[in-house]
């Protein structure tokens, strides 16, 4: 995940800086959510089995309830990266830490608004 995470920032910094110069905000937001989605999706399908998953979630703070739940549901990659298990264990401040660059962050600064 490391080196995915450096490669998807160089990405991010490399189409910021070409698309960076439009005004138009609109789709950014929507862009970083799915993001971040997609690469909670990578860690949920890295962490096989349902043991693992759970015990992952509970070391990331997700309540017991949840993270049995979600570890346990048989629902898509894409339907459980979006699911309170790991939207609340995987946190955007989590991601952050891991290595995730925000597209919002990059517009924001490449317009001087932060």
């Amino acid at each position: 995940m490391a080196y995915r995470l450096k490669k998807l920032s160089e990405y991010v910094r490399g189409w910021m800086g070409y698309f960076g110069i439009s005004d138009y905000y609109r789709p950014i937001p929507e862009l970083d959510h799915w993001l971040r989605r997609r690469i909670r999706l990578c860690y949920w399908k890295q962490w096989r089995g349902v043991r693992n998953r759970i015990r992952q979630l509970l070391a990331l703070g997700s309540s017991k309830r949840a993270a049995i739940w979600t570890g346990m549901s048989s629902k898509s990659y894409w339907h459980l990266s979006r699911s309170l298990g790991t939207q609340t264990g995987m946190t955007n401040d989590w991601l952050k830490g891991q290595g995730l660059i925000s597209i919002r962050d990059q517009w924001m600064k490449a317009h001087g608004y932060a």
